[in-house]
């Protein structure tokens, strides 16, 4: 007979929920600093020789260097993870990306320090790429592996609120610099660091709620009998490559859709190219991303009633039909358009994320879960959002249009739906380690085959 997880009480269910939310907010608005940053000031500050163009699409694949490095975050992470606990990495990834964003604020310009600015700039963004790699992984399978098997959307939806929460930080802050504190030439001369500057209070504060939560019942149980795979990365694509790239499919559109706002493509460019106020800009996107956080979170709430297939492909056509509208809609020059626009576009997001990290949890064994969801995230970070804002300020200067953006975007978010409609849904599949011969098979509808009796035994045999 599987035995069921312990699952921990309902306070400490509550503290793994604030401990996960704050965390990836933390290390999302860290990230989204970055990015606005990118659109709004860093073509001048840091790579002011080339040219204000050509500035600009370097200054956006400075965002997307860092997506290259998350595969090897996550496969840090994941083997730690799965050998030494969820926790630790949780803290550690906390500390290394507040780190470099505080140190991002303290750096020269080009103008201060030549060459070397820039440099240090993208060593920093790739620290950023390395931290964010592991950070998601750890956190839902905090927030997932804790909960009932009911309620694992739920959970599950703690960590995803980190993203929308993290870009209404870091766009709350920007406009605040921009519109009240350093408005115009102040905000391009200093007033663009102290947002990142004010990551270390945040990291502080994350740290200490990270440090008080208990570590994951499932990890518990695999310590406690020995069941640590020696090179979980290895086992996991030895036995589980194809479901790793259909995973990171799933996330493709969605990365990519969210980085047009994230990736500060819509703000430079609804500044640059529409003429409208940078500070409404930034207040327009601090709106979007609360509707984004509040799709998120009912969409994970549905996905415990109506699974989490059914509520990703509603997800993935909402956002198909509010790809174009977004673009029309900004294009007017009018910013109540653009909040209008904004909203539909937002709840296409909230629709393709909510129920991710629980989707995740469940599609990959025990032992190697942590390096699978880590991987299969950031693989669908690089293909979905690494180079996205690049690709649609290329796309516009060649074209002259959005249009071409939204074609983009709709051919990615095709993508993800024919990859998650080939996913099984397993809702509520015991996620204990005495359960991994049936977590091992079945993941993919086109896995017809049924699990052997034999299964179970053989996986102990080879563990040991």
């Amino acid at each position: 007979m599987k035995k069921a997880i312990r699952h921990s009480g309902r306070s400490n269910q509550r503290r793994v929920a604030m401990a996960t939310l704050v965390g990836t907010t933390v290390e999302w608005y860290d990230y989204f600093i970055y990015a606005m940053a990118a659109g709004l000031v860093f073509s001048s500050a840091f790579f002011e020789p080339v040219g204000q163009e050509l500035g600009l699409l370097i200054a956006f694949a400075s965002v997307g260097i860092s997506f290259l490095f998350r595969p090897l975050g996550a496969f840090l992470a994941g083997h730690y993870g799965d050998r030494i606990g969820r926790r630790a990495m949780l803290v550690l990834t906390l500390v290394v990306m507040g780190g470099a964003t505080t140190a991002v604020g303290l750096l020269p310009t080009y103008h201060d320090a030549g060459i070397i600015a820039p440099i240090i700039l993208l060593c920093l963004r790739i620290l950023q790429g390395l931290s964010a790699g592991g950070e998601w992984g750890g956190a839902v399978l905090m927030a997932v592996e804790h909960a009932p098997k009911d309620r694992r959307g739920r959970a599950g939806a703690f960590p995803q609120l980190g993203a929308p929460l993290g870009l209404v930080m870091a766009s709350a802050m920007m406009a605040l610099m921009s519109g009240v504190i350093a408005p115009g030439d102040a905000f391009v001369e200093w007033g663009w660091r102290i947002p990142f500057l004010f990551s270390f209070v945040l990291i502080i504060l994350g740290y200490i709620i990270r440090r008080a939560v208990d570590e994951s019942p499932v990890f518990q149980e695999i310590a406690e009998h020995k069941q640590q795979s020696s090179v979980p990365v290895v086992e996991l694509f030895r036995k589980h490559s194809r479901l790793v790239v259909i995973a990171a499919l799933v996330f493709a559109a969605c990365n990519a859709a969210g980085y047009m706002a994230t990736g500060g493509f819509i703000q430079s460019y609804a500044v640059s190219n529409v003429g409208l106020d940078r500070t409404d800009v930034l207040n327009a996107v601090t709106y979007g991303a609360v509707i984004w956080a509040a799709a998120t979170y009912l969409t994970a709430i549905a996905s415990d009633r109506f699974g989490r297939i059914r509520v990703y492909q509603i997800g993935h056509v909402v956002l198909a039909v509010t790809i174009f509208p977004l673009f029309w809609l900004l294009n007017t020059g009018e910013i109540s358009m653009f909040y209008v626009g904004l909203t539909f576009f937002a709840l296409g997001l909230g629709g393709t994320y909510g129920a991710q990290a629980a989707l995740y949890s469940e599609m990959f064994p025990a032992s190697i879960r942590f390096s699978g969801v880590s991987i299969s995230y950031a693989l669908g970070s690089i293909v979905g959002g690494a180079f996205a804002p690049m690709i649609a300020a290329y796309l516009v200067q060649q074209t002259g249009t959005t249009t071409s953006v939204s074609f983009y975007l709709l051919a990615l978010t095709a993508v993800s739906l024919v990859a998650v409609s080939l996913i099984r849904d397993r809702s509520g599949i015991n996620l204990s380690i005495n359960n991994e011969a049936e977590q091992a098979i079945g993941a993919l509808v086109t896995d017809k085959r049924p699990i052997p009796a034999t299964v179970k035994e053989a996986a102990v045999k080879e563990r040991v």
